[in-house]
């Protein structure tokens, strides 16, 4: 947060104040944002997760009210991430649902290892980003305090897009809508492979598609996706000790676990280059199984699937 508020916003202040749009400036500010190896969006995507589902952010009592939420309603702006994207979408929707069909995140009905596939996701990704597919969620669901929640962070957003538009709309280009892009790229490659596996026997369970992964640099334990979906407010430090009491409801459920490997390797292998052979090296099953038979397990898991009829699960909210 302190790096953040040391560079990228003078940064864009400084762009601001000069008025014509400075192609260096623009490239500073995305370095800023994103990292020369993308460390400081993996570093800002974990802080905001974290602020997400802490119950007054970073700040309590009488700061509460301008700091609690520092990163995704100040510095968020920056990254193209709207307000209440995380508070109360994350929290109150895609918790709530695991990656089911009413998520607005899922991505069952598309072929995981297919490119043109993903591509096909993001535009749908794009709308749960603007918050327009979440809106029509929690008004469908009668949801009215995170209806209203998400309206006011729209509101905002959309006025700060505008504003810097009718101020300059290369600066407007250059430092929001490229931003606004590359968040629905990026979270469209997180949600596409943290929920990658459904299987199509038990498509209500998340413990099935939800992906665990390990590296040598598994920053504030991200890759135990399924620990933290099974107990959210659990504290990033308990998941290594969580992820062993659960370890034979996985097993029972056959969740996918992978070594030596993060999300974004993942997104690499099982869609970008299709490189099922490493997947099957890198997966951790449960029994004893042979290269043919993770090759099999992995094709079953990452097709399109369609919900059985008899699942009893409810119809998906699409986007408008």
């Amino acid at each position: 947060m302190v790096s953040l508020s040391l560079s990228a916003v003078p940064i864009f202040l400084i762009q601001l104040v000069l008025g014509k749009a400075r192609l260096l400036l623009a490239i500073a500010f995305y370095i800023s944002l994103y990292g020369l190896k993308f460390d400081r969006f993996v570093r800002m995507f974990s802080v905001k997760h974290l602020e997400a589902h802490r119950r007054e952010g970073y700040f309590s009592g009488q700061y509460a009210g301008v700091f609690g939420r520092y990163v995704e309603f100040f510095l968020g702006y920056l990254y193209g991430n709207v307000p209440e994207l995380d508070r109360t979408v994350h929290v109150r929707l895609h918790h709530r649902e695991n990656g089911g069909p009413n998520d607005t995140a899922e991505c069952r009905d598309f072929d995981r290892t297919s490119r043109l596939d993903f591509l096909w996701y993001l535009s749908k990704n794009a709308w749960t980003v603007l918050g327009i597919a979440p809106y029509a969620y929690f008004k469908a669901n009668g949801d009215e305090e995170s209806r209203r929640r998400l309206l006011r962070g729209l509101a905002q957003y959309y006025a700060y897009f505008a504003a810097v538009f009718l101020y300059d709309w290369r600066i407007g280009v250059l430092f929001v809508l490229i931003p606004l892009l590359c968040m629905n790229f990026i979270t469209g490659i997180i949600a596409w492979v943290q929920h990658a596996f459904y299987d199509p026997e038990h498509p209500e369970d998340y413990f099935a598609h939800t992906a665990t992964v390990f590296d040598e640099v598994n920053f504030m334990n991200e890759g135990y996706h399924l620990c933290h979906h099974h107990r959210a407010g659990m504290h990033w430090t308990e998941m290594p000790i969580h992820f062993e009491r659960i370890r034979e409801r996985m097993r029972e459920s056959g969740s996918l676990v992978f070594r030596d490997l993060d999300f974004m390797g993942l997104f690499f292998a099982l869609t970008l280059f299709r490189r099922m052979d490493v997947l099957a090296e890198k997966l951790v099953p449960w029994e004893p199984m042979n290269r043919e038979d993770r090759l099999a397990l992995l094709a079953k898991r990452t097709g399109a699937s369609v919900i059985p009829k008899h699942s009893g699960m409810p119809a998906r909210i699409s986007a408008p």
